[in-house]
């Protein structure tokens, strides 16, 4: 009895070591060396200093920017540590009135824009944190930002066009766009 006590004792030391020690770290040395921007969090700066991460959303509020994909995390928007869905389904009428909402707080910011809406940009995405959105969402957004920035349409349309990443392999996923990079690129000297 004590030898197989001590066998299964051994054993367990053993892949403890080999699975929660070496693998561990040959997978973020190998991580490191390969893909070091990803491995560590894919991290925007802006003048040395990380402003934001190309793998989460952030909210902007401001009409002069793109605005991101509608956040369900709680207990508020786009908080990264409560990553998650709202679980309500189509027919469930307080998703139904947020869309609404997210519908009039489109039509209030741009009254004059008439192009039909864009899903992603009034539901939430399964995560509750993309950090893209769809062209199509970007383009719907270039009237009210070229009119409150003083660019032409034609300007913000090529930046959208500019930062448009396609689908990875020519045939895996959609295209989309990066709201923050779109953002600072906006912001960027000599675009305003």
């Amino acid at each position: 009895m004590f030898a197989h006590l001590r066998i299964s004792l051994l054993m367990l030391l053993v892949f403890t070591v080999i699975t929660g020690v070496l693998y561990p770290l040959a997978v973020t040395g190998i991580a490191q060396a390969v893909f070091p921007r990803q491995a560590n969090g894919s991290l925007i700066r802006q003048h040395g200093q990380v402003i934001g991460s190309a793998l989460i959303g952030q909210p902007f509020r401001s009409p002069r920017y793109f605005w991101s994909r509608p956040s369900a995390t709680a207990p508020f928007p786009d908080n990264s540590l409560a990553s998650g869905g709202s679980n309500l389904g189509p027919t469930n009428p307080v998703l139904l009135q947020q869309v609404k909402a997210r519908i009039a707080a489109l039509h209030a910011a741009d009254p004059s824009q008439h192009a039909p809406i864009p899903v992603d940009l009034v539901t939430a995405s399964g995560s509750g944190l993309d950090p893209d959105i769809s062209p199509a969402a970007a383009l719907y957004q270039v009237p009210r930002i070229a009119r409150l920035r003083h660019l032409s349409e034609q300007r913000v349309r090529a930046l959208v066009t500019r930062y448009t990443t396609p689908r990875q392999l020519g045939f895996l996923g959609e295209p989309r766009v990066n709201v923050l990079e779109l953002n600072l690129a906006l912001d960027a000297p000599g675009r305003q």
